[in-house]
């Protein structure tokens, strides 16, 4: 600056005050920028974080692409190794997650979905659940220097201390407990530590936001249902119902609930995620929203253009008898190959996902969000979150926009941490106060169902 003053002669002189105005400014825009905005600074604030709080993920698919990808054969799969580079099935993505990618994104501990499809009903769906549990045992014991199982909030503050990924277990759908108390209660004595009440159809006691209206939220016996959750010290799910099994389940519960996996529905109204009367309930609550990841589910342009594509593949091929081009894939595909010509698909970015996770702390507050990313279980991820090692990444995009630590931290596993502990905390009392339910969905509904059905 000592050369601009020394040239300030005459119309020089009004230059060089221009540019020791503008310096002035450059430099009380450095001094009020925090270090954060640097990416190295970023990095040493969330290794502090992280250091602290487990980073916690609610919702991860691997198992089920295990058992469809390599007939739930570990041996088939090295999840040391790269994952990403294995053949994935045609229309498929390659896996999302492995060891390593867990390793670099800081994950501090998974909640493995132990999904089964809707369509396995009765013994059947109870068998495979059981076979999905033993199989996240056993990946936990093939990579026991990196994984262990979890079964309480302490269990995973310890493991996280020991530098393990503490994994643990989610029943994604109501299906899957076949109408029984007492199913439920061996998944719960197996590992189990979250139960969604439907996944996309209704069960018999509860109504799905995917499906038409059966119910019109929780039976008797899927209040039944929760009551007993909370006894046992199981969290809620609300993952994947509808708003009136929301409703009805928040009105019941006497613990947090979770919704594993679900966006705000004030930026993308679809009806998995969750709308801005329910975030309030939320929050009286106490639960959580782990937002997930799924394009549809987190950009309306995305929503609405999945919509129109299925829409225009419909108009050019609907077995058996309609469509523009019936029984002519090769002009149906032709058609639909123009069509998306004609109609580039909206991107979707990480910066749609902080919106959410912003949206939900606005009306719910921060101590009402997490994550639930639902990788390996969704068909596209946004850029900048192709897999489990991205998760840094998204936290960043919250410190760009003045997240301090303190709430970097809840939204990365302490909301989490404190509504697991607070529902073991209420199992504790219920466990006290009440024997283990002997409702039956025929007592209580007055339907009995086929077994099998």
């Amino acid at each position: 600056m000592a050369d601009i003053r020394a040239a300030a002669t005459g119309r020089g002189a009004a230059r060089a005050t221009a540019a020791l105005v503008l310096l002035s400014l450059v430099a009380a825009a450095s001094a009020a920028t925090p270090a954060a905005d640097a990416p190295e600074a970023i990095d040493q604030r969330l290794d502090r974080v992280l250091k602290q709080t487990p980073l916690i993920d609610g919702h991860n698919d691997l198992p089920w692409e295990i058992r469809e990808r390599f007939g739930g054969d570990l041996a088939q799969v090295d999840l040391a190794g790269n994952t990403a580079a294995l053949p994935a099935p045609a229309g498929s993505l390659p896996l999302m997650t492995d060891i390593p990618r867990l390793r670099r994104g800081r994950v501090g501990a998974q909640f493995w979905s132990v999904f089964i499809p809707v369509v396995v009903k009765g013994p059947q769906a109870v068998q495979e659940t059981i076979e999905q549990i033993e199989l996240v045992k056993a990946m936990c014991a093939r990579y026991p220097h990196d994984l262990a199982m979890a079964y309480t909030a302490a269990d995973i503050r310890r493991l996280h201390r020991a530098g393990l990924i503490a994994s643990l277990v989610g029943v994604e759908g109501g299906h899957q407990i076949n109408d029984s108390l007492p199913v439920l209660r061996a998944y719960y004595d197996a590992g189990a530590r979250y139960l969604t009440l439907t996944h996309s159809s209704n069960t018999a006691w509860a109504d799905s936001a995917t499906d038409k209206p059966q119910h019109h939220g929780l039976t008797p016996f899927g209040k039944e249902v929760v009551r007993e959750m909370n006894r046992l010290g199981m969290l809620v799910d609300l993952a994947h119902v509808s708003e009136e099994t929301m409703r009805a389940a928040l009105a019941v519960t006497e613990a947090p609930v979770i919704f594993s996996h679900s966006s705000a529905r004030a930026l993308v109204d679809h009806p998995r995620d969750v709308s801005d009367e329910v975030l309030r309930l939320v929050t009286r609550n106490g639960g959580i929203v782990m937002v997930n990841f799924a394009t549809e589910y987190v950009s309306d342009a995305r929503r609405r253009w999945d919509a129109d594509r299925t829409a225009e593949q419909a108009r050019n091929n609907s077995p058996p008898f309609g469509g523009l081009y019936i029984g002519q894939p090769e002009r149906a595909a032709a058609a639909l190959k123009a069509w998306d010509t004609a109609h580039p698909k909206p991107p979707v970015t990480i910066r749609d996902v902080a919106d959410h996770i912003e949206h939900i702390r606005q009306i719910a507050g921060v101590d009402c969000v997490g994550l639930g990313s639902d990788f390996d279980g969704i068909p596209e991820t946004p850029a900048g979150l192709e897999g489990v090692d991205h998760f840094p990444a998204l936290l960043q995009e919250l410190e760009r926009r003045g997240w301090s630590d303190a709430d970097l931290a809840k939204v990365a596993g302490e909301n989490l941490l404190r509504v697991l502990a607070q529902t073991e905390a209420v199992s504790a009392r219920l466990r006290a106060e009440r024997p283990p339910s002997s409702a039956t969905l025929e007592a209580l509904d007055g339907t009995a169902q086929p077994v099998g059905r």
